[in-house]
């Protein structure tokens, strides 16, 4: 059995069988068809971004323990949506993307729903664990009284729901996979005026609806994601998309090609969590101040993650193509033109948050020693992006590639080196806040280097 578990055709008999996009793929000049299959993203990303905000701010109208509760539920519905997207569905793009390229098009349709399989596991596990053990967990966090009340109703609505998050960003990537870009960028937006259009109405009870407060929240960004996910049904069933619903049929060797890719990608998501949490705790015996200043300033990273992908999510399926066609040494060509321009940008967002860290932090602030802080981390680490954008790329080739291990247990170092540099090198020197931002700089820069680094290694052994 090969690396992806699909049959892999050979350069010169595939390219006859192929689809018009998934030719494009294999035959097109790599820059110019990369950034072509990207662009559309960048909908996509304006999208996500726009939920992230208008969420907040339509909940803020109930009052600060609403927003509050919900605030406290928000990081683990974005883990699941997180892991939905860019992880679990990696896998999937990268499957349909590789049996497309092989011209193994009942491979293509059957992916379909193994992904919605592995959705409703991963949803009901979701479901199970902030069902029973939510509230306890909101309220070891701190919450209490109504800011309890607010956490449980919005986390009760939005896991319930989690199904149709799951299954809109499967077959998001499910359409990704097949070169459809545009497509699932659009679908993508308009999910997201329906949850401009539905959250507002429910939460204050516009337009003769009654007012259903924090759980108009949930059931707002629970139908935006319904729609989604009907949108996506339908083009799927369509004569226009390049894979179809057919007879439901279950193979081992198809769970594990997603899953091969998803569940490491998965708990690398986990792991990232984990560091800002570390980086967070960390900070925090620096006062409050410093996490204030820190908190506004790493949203310079999330805005460059969202970007990256873009160009990730491209890249997955432009090297899940050329590997199923059998070639090789273009796939990874693209995985080390994918890294260059992730490189790109997250240096200039790095560049443009250091030389703009005084407007940046003035979107959150007027406290000049917050402001300090911000400046001060934007200004070690901004520069060390560049790696960290080339790194975060190649992890997305490894998706189109099949396997995510190497860039994983790199990330696993960046974590583990900044435990160790928390709990035992700053006790036992006595290093401060940017002794602290100094040595989280290097990780990022350790990371960038060891992920092209097993890379490298990698393509040197498949390609010879």
């Amino acid at each position: 059995m090969n690396i992806n578990s699909i049959p892999i055709a050979s350069a010169q008999t595939a390219a006859p069988e192929l689809n018009p996009k998934m030719r494009r793929l294999v035959e097109g000049q790599i820059l110019t068809t990369l950034l072509k299959l990207a662009a559309p993203s960048l909908a996509d990303a304006a999208a996500r971004v726009a939920f992230l905000t208008l969420d907040a701010y339509f909940v803020s109208f109930l009052g600060g323990d609403a927003l509050a509760g919900v605030t406290l539920v928000f990081p683990f519905f974005l883990l699941m949506q997180t892991m939905a997207t860019a992880a679990m569905g990696g896998g999937v793009s990268s499957a349909v993307a590789r049996a497309l390229g092989a011209a193994n098009q009942d491979d293509a349709n059957a992916l379909i729903w193994h992904g919605a399989a592995i959705a409703l596991g991963m949803s009901a596990a979701f479901l199970l664990i902030f069902v029973f053990a939510g509230p306890t967990l909101y309220s070891a966090m701190g919450a209490k009284g109504k800011v309890l009340e607010a956490a449980t109703t919005y986390s009760l609505v939005v896991f319930c729901g989690g199904i149709f998050v799951w299954l809109m960003n499967i077959f998001a990537n499910v359409v990704r996979g097949t070169g459809a870009m545009m497509v699932s960028a659009s679908v993508i937006v308009i999910a997201e005026i329906v949850h401009v259009a539905s959250a507002p109405t429910l939460i204050l009870g516009l337009a003769g609806i009654p007012s259903l407060g924090v759980a108009g929240a949930g059931i707002g960004v629970v139908m935006s994601y319904a729609a989604g996910t009907l949108a996506l049904v339908i083009y799927l069933a369509s004569r226009y998309a390049a894979v179809h619903f057919a007879r439901p049929r279950f193979e081992r060797r198809l769970f594990s090609t997603i899953l091969k890719v998803g569940a490491l990608s998965s708990v690398n998501i986990l792991q990232n969590q984990a560091m800002y949490i570390v980086l967070g705790i960390l900070v925090t015996s620096f006062g409050g101040a410093a996490l204030a200043g820190f908190g506004a300033a790493v949203r310079v990273e999330y805005s460059m993650t969202a970007l990256v992908f873009t160009v990730g999510a491209a890249t997955v399926t432009m090297i899940g193509a050329n590997m199923g066609a059998g070639l090789t040494q273009r796939a990874f060509l693209i995985s080390w033109t994918g890294a260059a321009v992730g490189g790109v940008i997250a240096g200039t967002v790095g560049m443009l948050g250091a030389l703009f860290v005084q407007q940046w932090m003035g979107f959150f602030t007027v406290d000049p020693a917050i402001k300090s802080i911000g400046a001060s981390y934007l200004a070690i680490n901004g520069p060390a992006y560049a790696l960290l954008g080339a790194g975060s790329g190649l992890f997305y080739a490894s998706q189109g590639l099949g396997s995510v291990s190497g860039p994983f247990f790199a990330q696993t170092s960046r974590l583990a080196l900044l435990v160790i540099v928390g709990w035992v090198a700053m006790p036992m020197f006595g290093l401060g806040l940017k002794e602290l931002f100094i040595a989280n700089a290097a990780t990022i820069a350790w990371v960038g280097i060891a992920i092209m680094l097993v890379f490298w290694r990698r393509s040197r052994k498949l390609t010879k």
